[in-house]
């Protein structure tokens, strides 16, 4: 079954959003519950609420990824915990077989703040959700169209600590480079309304499914 003929999710679904391992990993190590707004042939988009329970990686002490210098960030043994999303809702874009997924984010007030071009694989959908694998490299992308490259200071870490080799990087940057392109010729999602978009109020928010982590039987592209 294809991702264009599998059947759609009705918006109000709750979905997993996760990401494996980097550097062949099999497990997950970041989970989001999050809300369906969309889902055609053409664009999947889901809401992640605020407060909403989610999965991320830590240090084995539990030390904060982020909080470690970049020289050991990513040889350090990690684990994962449970914590909640802070701030405002994020709202992600993804269309069907792109290398790169957009996230909207609001200031509190719903004074809308960026698109996020975040790199990843295209996403893998199963019977409860999506699964991705994420690329390091990142993109900002400002209401006045101007954009800028996020984190690539972690993009040349991770090769060097082996999380991902020459070719893939060497595929992963290419694919940056297409977003840019469409970034420079504005169209969508960023011509789109979405930065207007609001969630529907009677929504509630995801609970984070205690087998959050297992592999599905069956995924379809």
């Amino acid at each position: 079954m294809t991702d264009q003929t599998r059947p759609r999710w009705a918006p109000g679904t709750h979905i997993l959003w996760r990401y494996r391992e980097n550097g062949g990993g099999t497990g997950f190590h970041i989970a989001r519950p999050v809300t369906v707004v969309r889902d055609t042939d053409e664009l999947l988009a889901v809401w992640m609420a605020p407060g909403t329970e989610c999965v991320k990686p830590v240090l084995s002490d539990g030390t904060p990824v982020h909080h470690e210098p970049l020289a050991t960030r990513y040889t350090k043994p990690r684990t994962v915990q449970r914590d909640q999303w802070h701030g405002t809702g994020v709202l992600k874009l993804a269309r069907p077989g792109e290398p790169w997924s957009v996230w909207l984010f609001w200031e509190p007030g719903w004074q809308f703040k960026n698109w996020y071009v975040n790199l990843e694989e295209p996403l893998v959908r199963w019977s409860g959700g999506v699964d991705s694998e994420d690329h390091f490299l990142d993109i900002s992308v400002y209401p006045d169209r101007t954009w800028l490259w996020r984190d690539e200071d972690e993009f040349a870490q991770a090769q060097r600590a082996g999380l991902m080799d020459r070719h893939q990087a060497e595929g992963v940057r290419e694919a940056g480079h297409r977003a840019v392109r469409a970034i420079e010729t504005w169209g969508s999602p960023f011509a789109d309304n979405w930065p207007r978009w609001r969630p529907d109020p009677a929504w509630g928010v995801p609970a984070l499914p205690e087998d959050w982590n297992r592999t599905p039987a069956h995924v379809s592209t």
